[in-house]
C-alpha cells in the first residue's frame, strides 16, 4: 500500500519536472541559439553587442533604482513649514521688529500654498526621477505598458497623483487666489506655472506624434517651480497679491472635494469591477495615484489653514479643520506591501481599493463640511 502511495508522488514529480524542463528550453532556446550564434562571431560584431549589452543593463539597472527608490518620501512632512508658528494670513503685512529705529522695507507673509506646490513639483522631478517620460517606462515591458503589469509602476502613479492635486491647485492659484477678482489681472508668473504643470506627463526627448524632437516633461515642471518661488517672492515683498477672502477659501475647498469625489468615484469602479484579489494588475496603479493625491492635498490644505488663518478663525474652523487632518493622516498611513483587490467581505485577499476610497470618502465629507460653514 505504501509502496503504491509513494509510487504515485513519484509520477507527480516526474510529470511536474518534465514540465519544467519543456518551459525552461521553450523559454531559453532563443538565449542558448543567440549564444552560439556569437561565440562563431568575430570581435567586431561581438564588441558592439556587448557595448549595448552593457548599455542595456546599466539603463535597466538606474531605471530599477529610480522606481523603487522613493527618496525624501515622508508623510509627515508638512511639519517642516511649522506652519502653527505663522501668525499672519498670506498676503498680509508683516509686523516690522520691536525696537527698530530706521524705517525698514515693507515685507509680506508667503503663501504656505505657492511653497508647499513648489515643493512638490521638486519633490516629483528633482529630488526623484520623473518616471513617467523616462524612455524604458515608456518603453513597457516587452511591449507591454508598465501600467498593466503588478511591478515597476507605483511611484509612477504615486507621482501622477501628486501632479493632480498640484495642477488643481495652480489653476485656483491663478483664476481666484493670486487676484482680486474683477478688479485686477492674471499674474503672470502663477500663469506660467499653470500652463508649464499641465503639459503632458509622459514626454521625453524625442516623439512621434508630431515627429521631432521635444521638450522633456521635468523641464515644463522645472520651469513651473521657478514661477511659483517667483511669485512668492514677489508677495513677499508686497509686490503682489493674494486675495485670503472666505468666498476664494469656499471655492478652492470645493474644488478639491470635487478633485476627491472623482478620485473615490474610480476607486469604486475597480473595486466592485475587477475584483480579482491580488491578480488585479491595474489595482496597484489606481491606489498609489490616489495616494499620490492625498499626499498632496494634506500638505496643501495644510497649507491653506494657514493662508487662511483670518477667516479659518472668523467661521471658528479650527476643530472641523483639525479632523480633517487627521482624516489625512490615516489615510496615508495605509501602505500595503503588495496591493490587493479583492471583495470587501473578503477574508483572504483584502479589498485596498475600499480601504482608500473610505479614507477619501471621509475627508471629502469633512471639506463639505467647511465648504458649508464658510457658505453661510
Amino acid at each position: 500500500m505504501l509502496d503504491r502511495i509513494a509510487g504515485f508522488f513519484r509520477l507527480i514529480g516526474q510529470t511536474i519536472g518534465r514540465w519544467a524542463r519543456l518551459f525552461f528550453a521553450w523559454a531559453f532556446w532563443p538565449f542558448l541559439a543567440a549564444h552560439g550564434w556569437y561565440q562563431r562571431r568575430s570581435w567586431l560584431i561581438r564588441l558592439p553587442i556587448i557595448a549595448f549589452v552593457a548599455l542595456f543593463v546599466v539603463l535597466y539597472g538606474y531605471f530599477f533604482w529610480q522606481t523603487q527608490v522613493w527618496s525624501n518620501f515622508n508623510t509627515a512632512f508638512v511639519d517642516q513649514y511649522r506652519l502653527s508658528e505663522r501668525k499672519v494670513a498670506a498676503g498680509q503685512e508683516l509686523p516690522s521688529a520691536e525696537g527698530s529705529v530706521a524705517v525698514a522695507a515693507k515685507t509680506c507673509q508667503r503663501s504656505a500654498i505657492v511653497d508647499v506646490t513648489a515643493d512638490l513639483t521638486d519633490f516629483n522631478v528633482n529630488q526623484n526621477a520623473w518616471i513617467s517620460s523616462m524612455l524604458l517606462y515608456k518603453m513597457g515591458f516587452f511591449g507591454i505598458d508598465w501600467d498593466h503589469t503588478p511591478f515597476l509602476d507605483n511611484k509612477a502613479s504615486f507621482q501622477r497623483g501628486i501632479n493632480q492635486a498640484v495642477r488643481r491647485t495652480s489653476a485656483e492659484l491663478v483664476d481666484t487666489l493670486g487676484r482680486v477678482r474683477g478688479t485686477s489681472g492674471i499674474n503672470n508668473d502663477l500663469q506660467s506655472a499653470r500652463g508649464n504643470l499641465q503639459f503632458d506627463e509622459h514626454s521625453w526627448y524625442f516623439g512621434f506624434n508630431p515627429f521631432g524632437p521635444k521638450t522633456p516633461t521635468p523641464s515644463y515642471y522645472r520651469s513651473a517651480i521657478g514661477s511659483l518661488r517667483k511669485f512668492n517672492t514677489d508677495l513677499s515683498a508686497c509686490n503682489v497679491i493674494f486675495d485670503g477672502r472666505a468666498d476664494n477659501l469656499m471655492q478652492f475647498i470645493d474644488r478639491v472635494a470635487n478633485d476627491l469625489g472623482g478620485t473615490s468615484d474610480m476607486l469604486a469602479e475597480r473595486s466592485e469591477n475587477h475584483n480579482r484579489g491580488w491578480f488585479d494588475t491595474r489595482a496597484d496603479d489606481r491606489f498609489w495615484f490616489a495616494y499620490g493625491q492625498l499626499y498632496a492635498y494634506y500638505a496643501i490644505l495644510a497649507a491653506a489653514q494657514s493662508d487662511f488663518s483670518q477667516v479659518v478663525q472668523e467661521r471658528n474652523l479650527g476643530a472641523v479643520w483639525g479632523g480633517t487632518m487627521r482624516q489625512f493622516q490615516a489615510a496615508l498611513r495605509v501602505q500595503p506591501a503588495i496591493i490587493s483587490n479583492g471583495r470587501e467581505d473578503g477574508w483572504i485577499m483584502p479589498s485596498h481599493l475600499a480601504t482608500m476610497g473610505f479614507y477619501i470618502l471621509r475627508v471629502r465629507s469633512n471639506l463639505v463640511e467647511i465648504r458649508s460653514v464658510l457658505d453661510r
